[in-house]
């Protein structure tokens, strides 16, 4: 009997508090409002933003002989389309730069051997989403400078460290980049680091390569909050360049943000305008950009393609290390500047013509021959591709169509129509301390070959530009499929050492499933 009676008592004992505890809750004040369960978290809204793309079209040879455009060497629009489809959506259209897209990747140029900075290399075929057109590659080569031998580099980093860049993929992953930078550095190199929120301030004085802890003090300090002073901050850092310029060295400010400008000078008109009168001080322009939902691109590439600079989107350690570490020399130091291309077609071979990307590089053609016009730079052992697709002589086009000129004609001369000559490529360029350019002359022959017995440059190139299209959902790329451009992709690897080229493939595949899917 006694083995039973304990555990019975316990349990009274336990019934007895619970009806106390209830008793206490009814005579609880039963004023305050009862617990509710918490509200979904809201995503913050996307508000990313890009400048609108019209896709160049074809153009009659006979009435628009000439196309002139200006490099590019900016990459950010891939490794930001990269992103946007990894996370499993589709890019906005006017995200997709193709030529940014081609230009991510390196090719298997060969080197320059003249006085020339850069060599140029042209080939010809078919292009593969409209057999019945050509389709041009031309391709820039950038002379390597080995590190050891670069001249001394007087660099300010200008970071953003207004509250947008908390997230752990903005500041967090810029100080971890800029480690990297860090890294590369040698004693005669120099680093000063301006930072900017509700104000700008200068947190780090130009400091020796070799005081690597002083440096790495400062970055790993920053922390976010406040708004974003842009402009003050654009506005010191040329300062302290200017301060500290190297005479015979590489002048640079490495600006680093998520583009969100929202106090002082913040449109783009002043921002370009600002960085406009600073390069011509002599100081260079790198841009890059970080984070997603605030991320402004348009902003900061026309910072960059206003300020003798480049422009690359770190969403990662690996692109981080891509530009940083592995491209350290096309990144940071020019070879030359305001290089600019001026075709022209020869109206006897070429019915029409278009360039395959380059909307926002486009420049008037009187702009070739101005020195004052502004172009892109080429940096150490970087290359520059663009694609020209081409309607042969004979071949159908919906070209929009012009009235004949009332009072003058145009006609096409015998030589035209007695040489093999396809165009002419021109080319200037200045060199990164001069003010006057060079200007190279290049006629490009058609010698046609067949798309199988092309480089891999040149079925890289088209593989690449041909899923831009896709995405562009260009009114030029016919039926062409992912798989297509996959299966053109996977035979023009090459060495690919790095492996951003097998990374592309898997890209096109998985985004090709998701576009069939939906």
């Amino acid at each position: 009997m006694k083995r039973f009676l304990v555990p019975f008592l316990i349990l009274m004992l336990t019934v007895a508090c619970d009806r106390r505890s209830a008793l206490r809750l009814e005579a609880a004040d039963t004023t305050q409002p009862a617990l509710s369960a918490p509200e979904p978290l809201t995503p913050a809204p996307n508000t990313e933003d890009y400048a609108i793309i019209r896709e160049n079209e074809f153009l009659e040879s006979l009435k628009n002989p000439l196309s002139t455009f200006s490099i590019d060497v900016d990459v950010a629009s891939y490794a930001n389309v990269r992103r946007v489809i990894q996370g499993g959506r589709r890019p906005p259209k006017d995200a997709v730069r193709i030529e940014e897209m081609i230009n991510y990747f390196d090719y298997d140029y060969d080197a320059p051997t003249g006085e020339d900075p850069f060599a140029v290399v042209t080939e010809i075929s078919a292009a593969p989403w409209n057999t019945k057109h050509k389709l041009v590659h031309i391709g820039l080569q950038g002379k390597k400078i080995e590190v050891n031998n670069l001249p001394p580099s007087n660099l300010v980093f200008l970071i953003d460290v207004s509250g947008s860049m908390e997230e752990a993929n903005k500041l967090p992953l810029l100080k971890a980049s800029f480690k990297m930078l860090i890294d590369q550095l040698r004693p005669q190199d120099h680093v000063a680091m301006v930072v900017y929120a509700g104000a700008a301030g200068l947190v780090l004085e130009s400091t020796s390569g070799n005081e690597k802890t002083k440096i790495l003090e400062a970055l790993n300090n920053l922390e976010a909050g406040g708004s974003t002073a842009g402009g003050e901050g654009i506005r010191l850092a040329y300062d302290i360049a200017r301060e500290n310029f190297e005479r015979n060295g590489n002048n640079r400010v490495i600006l680093a943000t998520d583009g969100d400008f929202n106090i002082g000078e913040s449109s783009d008109a002043a921002m370009e305008r600002l960085i406009e009168d600073k390069r011509k001080e002599g100081v260079f322009l790198t841009v890059l950009g970080f984070g997603t939902g605030n991320y402004k691109d348009s902003k900061m590439e026309a910072l960059a393609d206003t300020g003798n600079g480049n422009y690359a989107y770190v969403d990662n350690l690996n692109e981080a290390r891509k530009v940083l570490v592995t491209e350290f020399g096309g990144t940071l130091f020019a070879i030359a500047k305001d290089v600019k291309l001026q075709l022209e077609f020869n109206p006897a071979k070429v019915k029409a013509y278009r360039l395959i990307g380059y909307e926002n590089r486009m420049l008037q053609q009187e702009d070739f021959n101005n020195d004052q016009k502004d172009a892109g730079e080429l940096g150490s052992g970087h290359t520059v591709t663009a694609l020209y697709e081409i309607i042969p002589i004979g071949e159908s086009t919906e070209t929009p169509s012009v009235d004949d000129l009332k009072y003058q004609t145009t006609e096409v001369n015998g030589q035209a129509h007695n040489t093999n000559e396809l165009l002419t490529l021109k080319l200037r360029y200045k060199n990164p301390d001069q003010d006057n350019s060079k200007l190279m002359v290049h006629p490009i022959l058609d010698d046609h070959r067949l798309l199988t017995n092309t480089s891999d440059n040149f079925r890289w190139s088209a593989s690449v530009a041909a899923f831009g299209m896709l995405l562009r959902d260009s009114q030029y790329i016919n039926n062409f499929t992912y798989e297509q451009v996959s299966d053109l992709a996977q035979g023009a690897k090459g060495k690919d050492t790095e492996g951003y080229r097998t990374e592309f493939v898997g890209l096109v595949k998985s985004f090709g499933l998701l576009a069939h899917n939906n």
